[in-house]
């Protein structure tokens, strides 16, 4: 029995040994017979000296021997703007790398590209990683975009202003301080020259006017924005874009992570904040999207001269709101108020507004929403914050719940809305509608030629796409005299005289 056991023990101890030694001598070389997950990595686009995320490579021994790979090493060598990192060891090249038989290996890759050349706007840089030399040598391409932009943050520490803001609130109530920086007289025109991007919030000083150019890009890091103080000015003077001419006037406010998987992620930046005592900013052929909260515009009581204008815009996929109003005074036209985390359009505490041609539909499905498209209220009591009037004409106020408008009264202030020759979304026999004269549909006090539920038949609500198709119960339903105020729809077509509700003329879907 006894010798039986020493045999045993002998024996596991010679697989023990066998499988230890197996690194060091039963490996063989590769011979050129590697396989790739991709034949070419596309590290998408990046901005000039902004890292890239991370791609993954995988690597494939297919056949039934354990092999080493006697090299893996980029193209370029050491100045690669690539870097590697393979089986947790980073670096640019790598040597007697193993991959046991019918077994994988994975390789993941980073880039931080600068471009040296002041003239040049973007750089196509391409490099490769090599697997092993001549005659077995394999390769898969690396393509990576580069853009050149035009980086706007403050230079000095002294130049950074806090400031507190009830925009945000942490768990305890209290209001989130944003840091930013004064922009510079040679800083008040973005052009289209080249992209912008922002880091903290850059803050127009009173007195001053930022223009912004037909077809600037502008992009805003993590918890960064923009600022219109007491005094200052916004001019966004965008266009109409033209596939067909590769005229790009539109003007883009969004994040900057410029790979696909980011260009429908909400929250990646802060917001534009317009304050009270900011008059007369102007935006048009403007998209704002992936904020915390697109436009926030705040106003003075018994303000006579405008806040807004806001014109043939789209403003969508923010986590909170993506036009959110306190007391001013706005007049939009051809908006669209796209999805959000909570409500497209909230109109609080007063102000004068006129909405003529506007589209505001959220159809939000990255998570649940409780705010109803629309808001309309007002919180405060204190004396002059009037809802003066909250006009909507020739609209859409629609989404994904039953009940897409909600308002909101203190019965002390104020309360005048008028809804002429829209379409709601609004169940009456929900259980949660309110139960108060303010949702009598046949009162024409706040509501004329109302067209209650029904289709619109957009073309993709879950790509911010509201163009409407044929079959839309909006078609020929608009006011002439609300349309005569803008006869042209956002995309440039003549509305007159037949006017669809909303932001488009209804079109055969593509």
């Amino acid at each position: 029995m006894r010798n039986r056991i020493l045999i045993a023990f002998s024996i596991l101890l010679c697989i023990l040994w066998s499988a230890s030694c197996r690194k060091n001598f039963e490996y063989t070389p590769s011979d050129g017979n590697l396989s790739f997950s991709k034949d070419t990595v596309y590290l998408d686009t990046v901005f000039s000296s902004i890292g890239s995320s991370t791609y993954t490579l995988k690597v494939f021994n297919d056949t039934k021997d354990d092999i080493i790979i006697p090299n893996i090493s980029l193209k370029n060598g050491p100045e690669s703007f690539y870097r590697l990192n393979v089986d947790g060891v980073a670096g640019k090249e790598f040597n007697d790398i193993p991959i046991y038989a019918q077994d994988s290996l994975f390789i993941l890759i980073e880039t931080t590209i600068n471009i040296s050349d002041d003239s040049l706007k973007e750089l196509l840089y391409t490099d490769a990683i090599e697997f092993d030399k001549e005659p077995f040598q394999q390769s898969v391409a690396l393509v990576t975009l580069a853009k050149d932009a035009i980086f706007l943050y403050p230079k000095e520490i002294s130049e950074i202003e806090t400031y507190a803001i009830n925009l945000y609130t942490d768990d305890a109530g209290n209001p989130i301080r944003i840091s930013g920086f004064e922009l510079l007289d040679e800083e008040l025109n973005f052009t289209n020259s080249k992209p912008y991007v922002i880091y903290g919030y850059a803050i127009i000083p009173s007195a001053k006017e930022l223009k912004i150019d037909a077809g600037a890009r502008i992009h805003f890091h993590e918890n960064s924005g923009l600022v219109v103080q007491d005094g200052g000015k916004l001019k966004v003077n965008g266009t109409l874009s033209d596939d067909n001419l590769a005229l790009e006037g539109e003007i883009i406010f969004e994040g900057d992570r410029l790979e696909p998987e980011f260009s429908e992620t909400p929250g990646q930046w802060g917001t534009i904040w317009i304050s009270a005592g900011s008059k007369n900013n102007s935006i048009n052929h403007l998209t704002i999207k992936n904020a915390e909260i697109g436009l926030f515009v705040e106003g003075l009581s018994n303000d006579i001269e405008t806040t807004l204008i806001l014109a043939n815009s789209h403003i969508y996929n923010n986590t909170r709101y993506n036009l959110w109003t306190k007391n001013a005074k706005l007049e939009a036209e051809n908006l669209v108020l796209g999805n959000s985390g909570s409500s497209s359009l909230l109109i609080e505490n007063g102000g004068n507004y006129t909405f003529i041609h506007s589209t505001i539909a959220n159809y939000w499905n990255k998570g649940f929403r409780y705010n109803s498209a629309l808001e309309i209220k007002n919180n405060s009591q204190e004396i002059g914050f009037e809802l003066v009037k909250a006009d909507f004409k020739n609209c859409i106020i629609d989404g994904n719940h039953q009940n897409e408008v909600s308002l909101l009264s203190n019965d002390q202030n104020s309360f005048n809305f008028n809804f002429l020759n829209c379409f709601i979304r609004y169940t009456q026999n929900d259980p949660y509608s309110p139960l108060n004269n303010l949702y009598d549909f046949t009162d024409s006090e706040f509501y004329s030629d109302i067209i209650l539920n029904g289709e619109v038949d957009y073309f993709l609500t879950t790509k911010n796409d509201f163009r409407i198709g044929l079959d839309s119960d909006v078609i020929n339903k608009g006011n002439l005299d609300a349309a005569n105020i803008s006869p042209l729809d956002i995309l440039g077509t003549l509305r007159i005289p037949a006017p669809d509700l909303g932001a488009y003329q209804a079109v055969e879907k593509e």
